[in-house]
């Protein structure tokens, strides 16, 4: 399940990648993040000085409490926000000051997301869900339903196409939330409490897909306040106070993790 120094995110800890990999352009690379809010007279570090790389084809976690700064980092990562300061580069193209506009468009071609509550909308049927990502990308119809069902059977779920969310079990909204996610042919999917709406088993099987999809090459972070959840990811990064930790929490060491993951048939 990888050695204790593969948890902490920082650049400084993470001399024990061969020369090959550090001669590699990270995915994703942050340096020296912040994110600060004002509230009454009050001023808020939400992020403290992150700094971050994360290569293609990683399979990692982010997890801590809630109002550790792991939401406000993967919104921001997500180009769903912006820093106060400090600089982000996913796939060659900066993205810290970029415009509403431009976040946009990066967020359609280069990021899919999962989300804990599926986000699916009931009226429109599951391949039509699917196809949503894509309306912005200039696709026709003809090829919208092509891709969508390609990332449907990808996930079990082509039997399904014509079905309505509120048809579905938890477990098949999400699977479909994850087609939904891939069929842009995105460079990062990042899901968000992915299992947190399902029973153990069905997040197992969840679980076991975004495995998959990392051994297929895919790079997948998920964000998680659950150690159990964080321990079946190679790399683990704990974030406290808006600081990526330097102390690791034993719990996120990977001996006993809940789900056994790798081992698909």
């Amino acid at each position: 399940m990888g050695d204790l120094g593969e948890v902490v995110g920082a650049p400084a800890a993470e001399g024990h990648k061969d020369i090959f990999q550090q001669n590699k352009m990270p995915l994703l690379e942050l340096r020296d993040i912040h994110k600060t809010y004002h509230l009454g007279g009050e001023t808020i570090r939400a992020l403290d000085g992150v700094s971050l790389d994360i290569d293609s084809g990683e399979f990692i976690s982010i997890i801590g409490p809630s109002g550790s700064g792991k939401s406000t980092l993967m919104h921001i990562i997500g180009c769903l926000d912006s820093p106060t300061s400090g600089t982000i580069n996913l796939d060659g193209v900066m993205i810290h000051n970029a415009s509403a506009r431009q976040l946009a468009s990066i967020r359609n071609k280069k990021i899919g997301f999962v989300f804990q509550f599926f986000n699916l909308l009931p009226k429109l049927t599951v391949r039509q869900n699917v196809e949503l990502p894509m309306i912005y990308s200039g696709f026709s119809s003809k090829e919208r339903r092509e891709r969508a069902m390609n990332a449907l059977e990808s996930v079990d779920m082509e039997d399904r196409s014509k079905h309505r969310p509120s048809q579905l079990s938890g477990g098949q909204q999400q699977r479909t939330a994850i087609a939904r996610a891939l069929v842009n042919n995105p460079k990062i999917i990042f899901a968000d409490e992915p299992t947190g709406n399902l029973d153990s088993n069905t997040g197992e099987r969840i679980l076991q897909m975004f495995d998959k999809l990392h051994t297929e090459g895919k790079t997948v972070m998920l964000v998680t306040h659950d150690p159990d959840i964080a321990a079946v990811t190679p790399r683990r990064i704990e974030i406290r106070d808006g600081k990526i930790a330097n102390e690791i929490d034993p719990k996120l060491s990977g001996q006993t993790p809940r789900f056994n993951i790798g081992t698909n048939n």
